[in-house]
Parts: structure tokens; sequence; C-alpha cells
């Protein structure tokens, strides 16, 4: 019925909030350690928690699915008729307060409210060219945050239509995210799109231009990536000083939501929530007045729009709405303006398109050109403020045709620098610039190892044939703690006409663990394949996810279910990214059965960079020897998304050598020139030899860091490459031969 997530306030406020009236049993609260109080069970943060509301006569049901899924469900509290909070512990009443009370907080208190008058908010424009790009680039409002970015797995869920960073070189950073929508089964090209607004050196001269105009600029997102302007709708996440009883104080809130309502009502679209504080104070320091808007709106991934620009020789244009005497975009011009970009777009005039904000279009236009290094030459009659300045609800445009009204920015070019009259900046020096400035604190740009590394070349003879052949094999999708990625796997596999079986690992009790194990022996007996997805079993610390998946295929009811598998029946073993970290520990991959490893065998590492990466990488077929690359031939090159931070594959030289005369090194790092690397752009966690993935002596058995699973139409439109690698498609046509 409902639903809301543990935070701060704990019990209170996550069940607290979902009825108004409850009857709360404390002791029934599952705890990790002995020893808490009523209060402290009352108000103890648990991040990992979740408190749901369910009919009473479903509240059983509820807790066997949950059960089935791995987790623990907990009867802890009574819905009431009364409107009262009421909580026990110990046999006693400790809390009882009336819902009334908590709504008003105790009592009515009125302040008053003085806003003040707004102040000018314009944009210094500098007098030259280049070192006013120079420190654009060094602003820390407009610098690369890539190192930032990589850090959260951009792919999960394979529907990531826009990756965060695009073009060749993935370095044009994107304004709206677009994924499509999820579906456990089928696929669809409907997706959603959201994005954000907000300038802090405007909220803070004015708190209601800078609301109102953070709405434009969330809005003005959408439509600059390929959406329509309908049916968005927004959300707020506001952020205050602490208005304590200064009249002064509570004028910037109410001068910002004011803002912010009246943008929605001349747009006409609605906020449906939000989130706000008000202790940004800290001593004698304030938060600037914060009122970021997020807008919403849905799409089809054919019509989705990228940054970065596509090619030279095109018309760049801006676009601009009229403005009022306030500064601010009259609605119905701009309202107008979305859509006549719309129209362009769905008219195939406009290959990339930016809407300026911060840096105005002088940074977009810096950004659009990094991601495929085509640069821009200025028209003679651009202003320095027109590229500097503020251009809220404004466009860029890359576009193959003049637009009447439109402002001539200039064209795109081969030359790899931003020309403007006599004066030229070139692309690396405003990336270096760009990049470096937040190094120190995220690092995305390290020297790794360097020194020649082998391209491997082993084209397989006689394929590995199966015992027995099926026309739909069974592929048997173990899900452990922490695992993410089993419904993306599962729907490869039956893309790929495959039967896909996922089954939960229950780790609850002793019990669960060993019905598990009996339960999944069984199933083995009818499967033709295992394949172990990525996640985060164990925190993903190589280490960790060995400690329990290793340990549950060493149960001797699965290890010899395993060796059968393979060994008799000629079945096959995949694991990607956690799964290869596991195939690796068990000694599946490279000796093809699970094994006591030592310091001799080959492990993964903490990538070398310190952190997890998320992003795509180029891979090249180094052996075509396992039945999981049937389809590739040694020397094709595919993209694929990476999402690991213990991804470092570490081998002893000799040992290496061995495996490459013998074909199970299957894939390689490579760079933009296909040749193997150890540059961190190309080889994200500098494994040995550039090593993405293995195989067992015979090949049935294929670990890869990279998720070959996150494939499908429509997805990672700002950057080329070839992505399905097809080896759903080759295991299952391994049983058909």
């Amino acid at each position: 019925k409902r639903c809301n997530d543990f935070g701060a306030g704990g019990v209170s406020v996550a069940i607290g909030e979902l009825a108004d009236g409850l009857e709360i049993d404390l002791n029934a609260v599952p705890k990790k350690y002995e020893g808490l109080d009523g209060t402290e069970l009352a108000i103890s943060e648990s991040q990992e928690r979740m408190a749901v509301v369910v009919a009473r006569e479903d509240a059983a049901r509820f807790c066997q699915l949950a059960d089935g899924e791995n987790l623990e469900a907990t009867v802890v509290a009574q819905v009431t008729r009364e409107p009262r909070l009421a909580m026990r512990w110990n046999g006693q009443t400790i809390v009882d307060i009336s819902r009334e009370f908590l709504n008003s907080n105790g009592a009515p208190k009125h302040i008053d409210i003085a806003p003040e008058k707004p102040r000018a908010f314009g944009k210094e424009i500098p007098e030259d060219f280049q070192k006013g790009m120079l420190a654009l680039a060094d602003d820390l409002n407009v610098c690369s945050r890539r190192g930032l970015s990589e850090r959260f797995d951009s792919t999960i869920g394979a529907g990531t239509v826009l990756m965060p960073f695009g073009g060749k070189y993935q370095r044009t950073p994107i304004q709206a995210m677009v994924h499509k929508i999820s579906l456990e089964q089928g696929d669809t090209s409907t997706c959603s799109f959201m994005s954000w607004g907000f300038n802090p050196y405007i909220s803070e001269k004015s708190p209601y231009h800078g609301a109102y105009l953070a709405v434009v600029e969330s809005a003005a997102r959408l439509v600059a990536t390929g959406a329509s302007f309908r049916d968005v709708y927004l959300t707020f996440q506001e952020y205050f000083e602490k208005p304590q009883r200064d009249p002064k104080r509570w004028g910037k809130p109410l001068a910002a939501l004011l803002g912010a309502f009246m943008a929605q009502k001349e747009l006409g679209i609605a906020a449906i929530g939000g989130k706000d504080s008000m202790s940004g104070t800290f001593e004698q320091i304030d938060v600037p007045p914060t009122l970021v808007s997020f807008a919403v709106t849905t799409g089809q991934t054919d019509q989705v729009i990228s940054p970065e620009l596509k090619k030279a020789g095109h018309h760049l244009l801006l676009l601009t709405p009229e403005y009022d005497e306030n500064g601010l975009p009259k609605a119905k011009s701009l309202k107008a303006l979305f859509d006549q970009v719309t129209a362009l777009m769905r008219q195939g005039h406009v290959f990339a398109a930016w809407t300026p904000g911060f840096g105005g279009a002088a940074e977009g236009l810096m950004k659009m050109a990094f991601g495929n290094r085509i640069g821009v030459e200025f028209d003679k009659d651009v202003s320095l403020s027109t590229l500097f300045g503020y251009a809220y609800g404004g466009f860029v445009l890359e576009t193959d045709l003049p637009v009447e009204g439109a402002c001539l920015l200039g064209r795109t070019t081969d030359q790899e620098a931003l020309i403007y009259g006599k004066n030229a900046v070139d692309l690396q020096t405003l990336l270096h610039v760009y990049e470096q400035k937040l190094e120190p604190v995220y690092s995305c740009n390290i020297t790794q190892s360097a020194g020649q590394i082998p391209e491997l070349n082993f084209v397989a003879g006689h394929p590995a044939a199966p015992a027995v052949l099926k026309h739909h094999p069974r592929v048997l999708i173990p899900v452990f703690p922490g695992t993410n990625c089993e419904y993306d796997s599962a729907k490869a596999v039956r893309a790929a006409g495959g039967e896909a079986e996922i089954f939960v690992i229950n780790n609850l009790s002793a019990a669960k663990i060993t019905q598990s194990i009996d339960a999944f022996a069984q199933k083995l007996k009818q499967s033709q394949m295992i394949f172990i997805p990525g996640g985060f079993s164990g925190g993903d610390e190589p280490d960790g996810s060995a400690k329990f998946i290793t340990a549950f295929f060493r149960n001797a009811k699965l290890r010899d279910g395993v060796h059968e598998l393979l060994k008799n029946r000629g079945g096959l073993i995949c694991g990607i990214c956690n799964g290869f970290q596991a195939l690796v520990k068990l000694g599946l991959v490279p000796f093809g059965e699970i094994i006591e490893t030592d310091d001799t065998c080959p492990t993964l590492s903490f990538n070398t960079i310190g952190r997890h990466q998320s992003m795509l990488v180029r891979t090249r077929i180094a052996s075509n020897k396992s039945p999981w690359l049937a389809k590739t031939r040694v020397g094709d090159i595919y993209t694929v998304a990476i999402s690991h931070g213990e991804g470092r594959f570490v081998i002893d030289e000799k040992l290496a050598a061995k495996l490459a005369q013998n074909g199970q090194i299957a894939t390689q790092y490579v760079d933009l020139t296909g040749k193997p690397t150890s540059q961190v752009a190309f080889n994200p966690n500098n494994s040995v030899w550039a090593i993405e993935g293995i195989t067992s002596p015979d090949g049935r058995v294929f670990g890869k860091m990279g998720h070959s699973e996150r494939v499908g139409r429509g997805l990672y439109r700002n950057v080329e490459g070839c992505y399905d690698i097809g080896m759903f498609e080759s295991a299952v046509n391994y049983f058909n031969l």
C-alpha cells in the first residue's frame, strides 16, 4: 500500500510517516546487535531497510515472497483507526502522541517575512577569448567531473540510451539522463528522460529568478536531448540557511518558491514532489538559496539527440526566446521555441544540441567539441557577450541548414580548436585544463604501467561439442547476496533462444543455505549451462566475493555437479565481472575444474586507479576457441560496458604465455587503433597483457570483466561501436549443432 526508506529518524520517521494511526512493537524490530533501548530502537538509522504497508491478509504471503528473494521481512507495526502514534517496548508504552500534535509540530507558529529586492545577476563577460575559454574550463562549475561520475554504474539494467560521456573519446557530458523503461522480459523503445537546472550565482542574487530559471533550464535540457515539451513533470530539491526568526532570511525560501511556482504556472507544468532542508548553516557560513529543479518525461529512443558534435562543415546556430524586462524568458516565446527545436529534430536537421547554462554558449560548444574532437570556427559577427553571456531557454544546434531568426555562431571544422578571429584555443589544451581541475580529488587520468603488450592471435581449429543436443538449452543463473545483473543476464539468454532460470541463493540461516545447495544441485542436473552474473557479492572485493560464492560451489554436491556438467555432458559455464572473480577463485578459469587455488594461480585485484570504473571500453578477440565466441573472428573489436573496482587481472608472465599459446586468453583491452594497451582510458584496471577475458583449456568455461549481457536496441547512442559479441547466441547454437 505504501513504502518508505529508513533514513534519519529511523523507525520513528520511516514507519511513523506511513499512516495516521500506528502501533509499533519495538521489540519486533530486527537488530544488528543487542543492547539497544527503546529510544535507540526508535531513532536508529538503517539505510538498507525499507518499511512497507500491506493488507493484514497479505502479510504472511508478503513475508513468504521476501524469503524467496533472500530478504528478511518482519511484522513490526499495525495500522490503527485512532490517529495516534504509539510505540511499545518491553511491555510498556514509551510513546503515545496524537497525529494532530505531530502534524502541527505542537503549536501553530507565525513569522513575518520580508523578501529582499532582487539584485542584478548578469554575468561578467571576458575581454579576451582565449583567457575566457581557459578560465571557463578551469571553473569548478564547468570543469570535468568524470572522475566522480565513473564511480557509479551507468549501464546497470541494460537500458542506458545515453552514456554520461559521449563521442569517440567519451568526453562530451550529457545534459539529461535517458534510460529505457525497465521490463523483466521483452523489449521497448520507450525511454525516460531526466534533467536538472540550477545556478547558485543567480539564486544568490535573486532566489526568485534563480528558481524560475532552474525550472526553465531543467525543461530546456529535456528538449535539447530530443524529448518534446509535453507530459513534463518536476520535482524540487530545496536547501536554505537556517531562517531563525529573521524575516529577511525567511524571505529567501519564499521568493524561491514563488519563482518556481510562477515558472510552473506560466509553462503549464507541475511539481509532483520534492525534498527540502533549512539546515544549511554552520556557524557564520550559509549555503546560497538553493532550489534545484529536476524535470522528467518520456519519449522514444530513436528521437534522442546527443550533444557531441558529429561532423565538420555543419552550421552552429543559437536560438533564444524573447526575454522580459526582468531578464526571464517569456513563456509563450519559450514554448514556441521548444516546439520549433523539436520539429527541427524530428525532421532530421539537428545532429547535436545543447541548452546554455552557467557558462553560456561557450561552455556548450567547448564540451560538444570534446567528444569527437571536432573544432569550431566562429562567425566574424559573433560577440563575446553572445558566447559567454546567459541564454537560459536557448539552444545551440548543429544543423545542416540555416534557420530563420537564429544567430549563426559558426561552423564545425576538422581543425581541433576553437577559432575566434585570429585567436584559437587548442582542444587538447582546453581538455587538459578542464580535466585537470579535479584530477587531484577524483582521479581519472593516471599513468599506468608502460611497455609493449603482445597482440594475441589464436584461431581455433575443431571446436568443442556437447554430449547431448538441446534446441532450447537451459541456463541456470544463481543469485548471491549482492548480485544485481541477473535480470539483464536472463533477458540476454532468452533473446538468444535459451531458457533462463534465476535461482536465488538463500543464506538467512544455515538451514536455508543447505536447502539452496540441495535445490541448486537438482536443477543443475537438468541444465546445460551455468551463468554467474555480476554484482557486488561480498562488497565486490575479490576475497569477499570469493568467500561466499566459492564456498557455495566448493560444496561436494555442487563441485561434483559442475564437473559432471563440464566433463560428461559437455556443458558450458560463464561468469561476468563478479562472476568472473568467482570463476578465477574457484580455478574454473584457467584450469577447467574446481581446485584449491594458491599464490601461483591468476587472481583479480583492485583497479590501479583505486576506485570503481564505469565506462565503455574496446576489447579485441584474441582467441575464438571458446564456444561462447563462436560467432566472432580473431581481430574483431567489440565495445563493452565495464563496471567494477576490482577487475585487474594479475598473472605470472610464464603462465600468461602458456595460456596464450593454448588460446585461453580470449579478449584484450585495446585503444582506438586496436592495439592492446595499459592506458587507463582503454585498460581501466591495468590488467596484465591487457587481459579482459580468459577461458578453460577446452574453452567451455569463459570468464570476462565486461558486461556483454548489457546490449539491446537503442542503447549507447552517443558512443559508436559494435556492442553485441553474440556470446549468448553462440552458446545456444552450440547445443544445436
